[in-house]
């Protein structure tokens, strides 16, 4: 058996309903709640900012984790902070000083998290890995929620296993896009610490039991 932190992404949920959405959350064994913020420039879609968060953290007892798929992340780090996010995760391709940002974003109370896009190779982050507190492996594109997995993905995964075991680094490896109860157990056993799941959850019949079984592999 493999024990896995689960990250519901909102991206998913059915937005009318939200309170309820937010409630079975609550109920669940997810560790975290995945927030994915997207600006319609770094990627193709439009999703929601810190009001929305500052909202969703009066009634969600998980810890938020914001992934800002937005470009020059470090304009708006006060402003997650404020609005209650527990880890903010910013991609490398976003950001043209990463190191500072991840400094900025732990300095203003939060763990600092660094994503890959999948056409990234792992070795970019070899001089931040012990910065960062999360790696996100990206494995699909970003920017729509009910992607296939990336099989290529899975050597990501195990590379950046490798970067944090030989640079002493704490990181958590947190996997985002195509996971499901099919490939969880794999994704996993390839060095995942964290699952981000969206459609696997908000979409089963019973996304209380689906988060059991995807932590519990």
């Amino acid at each position: 058996m493999t024990n896995v932190l689960i990250a519901p992404s909102l991206l998913s949920a059915d937005f009318i309903n939200l309170h309820d959405e937010l409630k079975m959350i609550n109920s669940s064994e997810a560790d975290f709640l995945h927030l994915d913020i997207m600006d319609g420039l770094f990627v193709p879609n439009l999703t929601f900012g810190w009001p929305i968060i500052k909202q969703i953290k009066k009634h969600c007892n998980k810890a938020l984790d914001v992934h800002l798929m937005i470009e020059k992340p470090e304009r708006y780090i006060d402003e997650f902070a404020a609005a209650g996010a527990d880890i903010l995760t910013v991609h490398y391709e976003a950001t043209t000083h990463l190191h500072r940002t991840l400094t900025a974003i732990k300095e203003a109370g939060m763990k600092a998290g660094v994503a890959l896009n999948p056409h990234s190779p792992v070795s970019l982050l070899n001089e931040v890995a012990t910065v960062a507190d999360l790696i996100l492996i990206m494995s699909v594109n970003p920017g729509f929620g009910g992607q296939s997995f990336i099989e290529n993905s899975l050597q990501k995964l195990k590379k950046a296993k490798e970067l944090v075991e030989k640079s002493g680094s704490d990181a958590l490896i947190e996997v985002d896009g195509g996971v499901n109860l099919d490939n969880a157990g794999q994704i996993a056993r390839a060095g995942a610490d964290i699952l981000v799941a969206g459609n696997a959850v908000f979409k089963s019949s019973n996304p209380v039991e689906t988060i059991h079984k995807l932590k519990f592999l």
